[in-house]
């Protein structure tokens, strides 16, 4: 039987399984990128974690194509000799001639070149353009054009029809990388996006729909118990504690036990990340905060990589003066400590007047005297090159957060991806993007107008309920969406430590639905598709029209009261004694969710004696 799925995007179980198999033996798939082994931003995400996936498919006839960066072939690559023996030609033959494309083979096989973003595009416009026999699949993350359109404050989404493309690129002298990107995104066999709200977009922009949405997953690792999680989640709260207590050190008069750390992560693009509303959004969730006299503390990170030259002296002096205090509050407890066990032993109760001797109170006195700080603490944990004209720190001098003891909300500015070595904060940044913080039940702010956001949106009858709040970007004004965003930020400070428990429970149950496991048989789908067209004499694909299934649909949990009144943002009661009587069901909640949950896509493993392939036109 002929290939037969539906592409429906508003369904993930509208796709069914895939019964066929074909002989992959004459097949390879190249993906190409530019973050390849080389961070960027969230491609180097998507396609580090779907690679797993991938080399199941394909095995080892999957390979993956970027630029080469020194730095990172010395921690990303392992150098290995090719098995397969026609790359092992070509690669010597590109290492030898300038990367000239050469393939050796006596039956050449059906090729697959998958191309991410127009920096990748030109490969694809030269094998249409050379006719050479490759199936090729091109995906925009997010147009060129419209990174460039909403950075200049236009009403983007609203307006996309209106835009003349030619003209703005020319304006924003990118015109020869826009026409790059349209040519490949209309020269492709298959042209995918990774959202819908992105696929709109492109459609105005890069004029050609697309064939395919491909949405970006995880490797979800499921734990075997739910204290699992909750324990990862103090590990982390515990290094961003210790990193807070030498950073504020001589303005430590906040309590850590009441402190909430919120993030933003990725790209350095103020506008589009939206750190320009979450600055403003701070700014007035400051002024709430001390109006309400409310005992909470917000420290919120920015981690965004930009231009420096290395730490700066007081950040680095504020971790060396708390690693001081722990050496010396160690040394005067194993003083101490020992005192107390030779009392013990010869039958005495010790006088707490002669357990610490002026030795003792001489080193708590220098090591107090340490941490005198004249100054405040600083903003940004690095030394900016570009110190006067950077976006968020502007802003921060605009509206004013400079960590003062009168701030309910404390600002770091952290210009440089984190890193598990890191010698402040010793954290992995995969930690803090929003896919992977649903992943860990970590709560997360998404728009509208951002294929997550979209994709929770969609799937999930009442996002906030589940720890995932959607700003309305799209027909709000900026600052509307302030006040919005301000006002999820007040109600998750007034949560208690139990109702903070019980939404991350619920955001952890969300990660099902970022499994490459199921979102992985849309790029099966877009390699298939584009086989059959490149191919139509070997492999045949028609598509279908999404069924009527309804797919993915988390409804509201059960404890989250139906009155809209108390289900505003589907915030838990904000009063302790209420707090106690809401029921929740774990258990329960947990078992309702998964009947909405269809299991995994398993990819068919590559068995050299098997040679099913896909059938042939008769």
């Amino acid at each position: 039987m002929p290939l037969a799925r539906s592409l429906s995007f508003t369904s993930l179980s509208g796709l069914e399984e895939w019964d066929e198999e074909f002989d992959r033996e004459d097949a390879v798939l190249f993906e190409i990128a530019w973050e390849v082994a080389n961070k960027v931003g969230g491609i180097y995400t998507v396609i580090q974690t779907k690679a797993r996936l991938t080399c199941e498919e394909w095995g080892e006839n999957y390979f993956l194509v970027g630029p080469y960066m020194e730095s990172s072939v010395r921690t990303q690559v392992e150098l290995i000799e090719p098995c397969n023996a026609a790359l092992r030609r070509t690669i010597d033959k590109m290492n030898s001639s300038g990367c000239k494309f050469a393939a050796q083979c006596d039956e050449p096989p059906h090729i697959v070149a998958h191309f991410h973003e127009w920096l990748a595009g030109l490969g694809l416009v030269l094998c249409r353009q050379r006719q050479l026999p490759v199936a090729t699949i091109f995906t925009t993350h997010a147009t060129l054009l419209g990174r460039y359109l909403c950075a200049g404050n236009v009403d983007f989404y609203n307006n996309l029809a209106e835009f003349n493309v030619d003209k703005e690129a020319g304006d924003r002298q990118i015109y020869h990388r826009y026409c790059l990107e349209r040519a490949a995104a209309r020269c492709a066999h298959v042209f995918t996006t990774v959202s819908q709200i992105t696929a709109i977009e492109a459609e105005h922009l890069l004029k050609r729909k697309p064939d395919i949405v491909t949405p970006n997953g995880l490797n979800v690792k499921k734990f075997s118990a739910m204290h699992e999680f909750q324990n990862l989640h103090a590990q982390s709260k515990a290094r961003i504690q210790e990193f807070v207590r030498g950073h504020f050190y001589g303005h430590l008069d906040f309590n850590l036990d009441k402190t909430v750390f919120l993030f933003i992560a990725g790209r350095y693009e103020f506008s589009n990340k939206g750190a320009d509303i979450f600055l403003e959004a701070l700014a007035r969730l400051n002024y709430l905060l001390r109006v309400n006299h409310s005992d909470v503390t917000v420290i919120a990170f920015f981690i965004m990589p930009a231009r420096t030259n290395n730490f700066n002296v007081e950040t680095l002096k504020g971790q060396a003066v708390r690693k001081q205090l722990w050496d010396t509050a160690q040394t005067v407890k194993e003083r101490f400590g020992k005192k107390l066990y030779e009392s013990l032993l010869v039958g005495q109760l010790p006088d707490v007047s002669k357990m610490l001797d002026k030795e003792d109170f001489t080193m708590m006195k220098r090591a107090i005297f340490a941490t005198q700080r004249q100054c405040l603490p600083p903003v940004c944990s690095h030394n900016m090159l570009e110190d006067s004209s950077d976006p968020i720190l502007n802003c921060i001098r605009r509206i004013g957060l400079f960590n003062t003891a009168q701030d309910r909300v404390k600002v770091i500015f952290h210009p440089e991806f984190l890193s598990s070595t890191s010698p402040l904060l010793p954290m992995d940044y995969e930690e803090f993007v929003r896919a992977e913080c649903t992943v860990m039940g970590i709560p997360s702010v998404s728009t509208n107008l951002s294929g997550f956001g979209c994709f929770m949106e969609e799937h999930i009858a009442d996002p906030s309920a589940y720890g995932i709040y959607i700003l309305d970007r799209r027909f709000r004004g900026v600052d509307e969406s302030c006040n919005q965003l301000t006002s999820f930020l007040f109600q998750f400070c007034q949560q208690s430590r139990r109702q903070r428990i019980i939404q991350r429970n619920r955001t952890e149950r969300l990660s099902d639905l970022l499994d490459w496991r199921y979102l992985g048989r849309y790029y099966v789908s877009a390699r298939h598709m584009a086989l059959a067209k490149a191919f139509p004499d070997k492999f045949i694909y028609e598509p279908q029209e999404p069924t009527s299934a309804t797919g993915f649909r988390y409804p509201r949990p059960a404890s989250v009261p139906p009155s809209p009144a108390h289900s505003l943002h589907s915030s838990p009661h904000h009063s302790e004694a209420e707090d106690e009587e809401e029921p929740y069901d774990e258990d329960l909640e947990a078992e309702k969710d998964r009947v909405n949950i269809r299991q995994p896509f398993n990819m068919p493993n590559r068995n050299k004696n098997q040679t099913v392939g896909l059938p042939e036109k008769n």
